[in-house]
């Protein structure tokens, strides 16, 4: 297998849109200098969202989304199986650019979850992503997007990873890469919650919750920089250094073509929580496809897509069907047109071709 390390051409090519856009500490402390990250091994991190051994995945439809956040974590079991009391919790959002949702993650659903998060007496929390590289800085993207009011707002931590220090990680399963450097602010807190949108990607098919992890880690990495033809074997590879706690998915606006920053634009007003990376994203995948899709994503099985396909290999979550539960809550008023939609869910993650 070819595996190109470190391609010129996108290196190259990077650096001189920095420069010409007048980023030039972006261009030489992110791309050329490499940083001193301190090794780490992280402890593994057990899905507490399980019912009889299978990872549970709510998926609650409405308007009023502190409702449908609190109903969805509150069908897997509740934020007390996390233990939550008195920890810090960082919240990672997808902020890849200046644009607003499905863009980026529903500033809404980052307020609510502060709200839901202080109600059960967490004691710190962050609001932490770096932006794709041609879209730095962050903080700029996140007021364009948003989120920073949201932040500024509820009085919220916000970090900006590319401004702060790595760790690294051994990933010794990896074909692609063997380490992994990290923001240190994922290993500084006790819990993680992934925040991702559901959208499709035109590099790597889609974005969900295993892309989502991307945005913390050092520039150097991006899949492009390591892989182009590998992108999603990649992303799955990277996901190796960390475990979310909690994954809850945008599904308010979804890119069901295009993306990630500008697409066809679908809106089934969802949000899907699971504490399994995998289940969150054939179940995302399957929500796209119920709605057409990309002919990449809808003419393929949900987990034949290779980010699926190389997690699994990973050992990253769930491998198959029989592994995980959806459990289903409609607190709007178009009941028929839910239950439809969920049967749709149901016969794409069913579907293992």
């Amino acid at each position: 297998m070819r595996v190109v390390r470190y391609p010129l051409f996108y290196v190259i090519g990077i650096s001189l849109f920095l420069i010409l856009n007048f980023r030039w500490r972006y261009t030489f402390k992110l791309l050329f200098l490499r940083p001193r990250a301190k090794k780490i091994h992280p402890k593994p991190i057990s899905n507490v969202y399980k019912n009889d051994d299978k990872a549970i995945v709510s998926i609650v439809q409405g308007e009023d989304i502190y409702a449908m956040l609190k109903e969805g974590i509150e069908l897997l079991g509740g934020l007390q199986r996390l233990e939550i009391q008195d920890k810090s919790v960082l919240i990672k959002p997808n902020i890849v650019n200046r644009y607003p949702s499905p863009a980026n993650t529903n500033p809404l659903i980052i307020k609510y979850l502060v709200k839901l998060l202080r109600e059960h007496g967490v004691s710190k929390m962050l609001v932490g992503d770096m932006s794709a590289i041609f879209a730095l800085p962050t903080r700029k993207n996140a007021m364009k997007s948003g989120i920073w009011e949201v932040v500024q707002t509820e009085e919220v931590m916000f970090v900006s990873f590319e401004d702060h220090g790595w760790v690294e990680v051994d990933i010794p399963q990896g074909r692609f890469v063997k380490k992994a450097m990290v923001s240190e602010f994922i290993y500084a807190v006790d819990i993680v919650i992934n925040v991702p949108v559901i959208k499709t990607h035109n590099y790597t098919n889609y974005t969900i919750a295993l892309k989502n992890f991307i945005g913390a880690i050092h520039p150097q990495q991006r899949p492009y920089f390591i892989a182009p033809d590998f992108w999603d074997e990649v992303i799955a590879e990277l996901n190796v250094a960390y475990t979310p706690h909690l994954n809850i998915l945008d599904g308010t606006k979804i890119f069901v073509k295009g993306g990630p920053t500008k697409g066809t634009v679908a809106t089934p007003n969802l949000i899907i929580a699971t504490g399994d990376r995998i289940a969150a994203d054939v179940v995302g995948l399957s929500l796209i496809k119920a709605f057409g899709g990309e002919k990449k994503i809808s003419n393929k099985g949900v987990w034949e897509q290779q980010q699926v396909k190389r997690a699994v290999e990973l050992h990253l979550g769930v491998s198959n069907p029989g592994e995980l539960e959806i459990v289903p809550k409609c607190l709007g008023k178009d009941k028929s047109n839910f239950e439809e939609l969920i049967q749709k869910i149901h016969h794409h993650v069913n579907k293992e071709k």
